[in-house]
């Protein structure tokens, strides 16, 4: 008799944190420090976050893609972002991320494939056929939020683009605009941000795009109108309201290795063993509805590919993963 094992990121959903505590992140990190003295995160003003009401309810079908640990509060997840185009601060997208337009949206696909061009948003995500998924993601910051996202698997976008025997990567870019990205007006980072996979990487059934958040659109601040997921590798990975997409026969560059390449390199793999040169990352803080006003933040002992070494350990079988980090 065959007997089937559900992944180990499998959880039930009584093991998803409640709405209710999805939108309080912002007070909770405030009380941390005052009633505690736990350094959880640098301290800015306050960004105004609206609720999901505020945001276009999404349907997806309940998948398999689940994790044990409840879900992030809604101001985590929407207030508390790395969106460098909007500023450097944590909750400056969540102040100025308004003035990006995501209606309409278009994504130029180029280079090693047959079906290039620039299509519209609704040409490539098909609005009828959204999942819901719950990953685990971790900052390098060592901190680690769950988060419920809407959107479609990366890998059957990707082939209806019919990428040919040259292409051993994909490359994306996020948009790049001075007037609605006030960011992007000064050298942060060298623009348009960018990010890489290799191929195999990007069709793994775990690599994800997604158009929502607990059951609603996007928020600018989250990469509106499309982002991609990726829950083994650190969160700077998943690209925000990307605009281009690239099929590369060589390893292509990422924003962040341009910038720090002794700090960040291509894979961004989750990898408790390999120390970031300022700071452990053999733990992690985390943020759900366990975390209360006058609680320290839980801890977790990080896991190999942030607990999703099941689904992707074999993808670097045989490599490296101090050099290759």
């Amino acid at each position: 008799m065959l007997i089937r094992r559900p992944p180990r990121f499998a959880m039930n959903d009584r093991d998803v944190t409640p709405q209710s505590s999805y939108m309080n992140r912002r007070d909770i990190i405030a009380g941390l420090t005052a009633a505690t003295g736990f350094a959880a995160f640098p301290q800015t003003a306050n960004a105004k976050v609206a609720g999901p009401e505020t945001y276009k309810p999404l349907v997806g079908s309940k998948t398999k893609y689940k994790v044990e640990d409840p879900n992030a509060p809604w101001k985590a997840v929407t207030g508390y972002n790395n969106f460098y185009e909007f500023g450097t601060g944590k909750d400056d997208p969540a102040k100025r991320a308004h003035t990006l337009i995501t209606d309409p949206w278009d994504v130029k696909v180029e280079g090693e494939a047959e079906n290039i061009g620039t299509f519209a948003l609704e040409d490539l995500i098909d609005f009828n056929a959204l999942e819901d998924r719950i990953y685990r993601h971790r900052c390098v910051e060592a901190w680690s939020m769950v988060i419920p996202w809407v959107g479609l698997p990366l890998g059957p976008i990707l082939q209806r683009f019919a990428p040919n025997s040259r292409a051993k990567y994909v490359q994306f870019f996020t948009k790049n605009d001075r007037k609605q990205m006030p960011g992007t007006r000064w050298p942060v980072l060298d623009w348009p941000y960018r990010e890489g996979l290799r191929m195999d990487e990007a069709m793994n059934p775990l690599s994800f795009l997604a158009v929502g958040v607990y059951g609603r659109v996007l928020p600018n601040q989250n990469g509106a109108p499309l982002r991609l997921v990726l829950p083994w590798k650190y969160g700077y990975k998943s690209i925000k309201s990307i605009v281009g997409i690239k099929f590369m026969e060589e390893q292509p560059d990422t924003s962040w290795n341009l910038s720090a390449p002794r700090e960040y390199g291509f894979y961004s793999n989750v990898n408790p063993q390999v120390e970031h040169p300022r700071w452990s990352q053999a733990s992690e803080r985390v943020i759900g509805p366990q975390t209360g006003l006058r609680g320290a933040l839980a801890r977790r002992d990080t896991e190999m590919f942030n607990g999703y070494a099941d689904a992707v350990a074999g993808l670097y079988a045989g490599m490296d993963l101090h050099k290759f980090y």
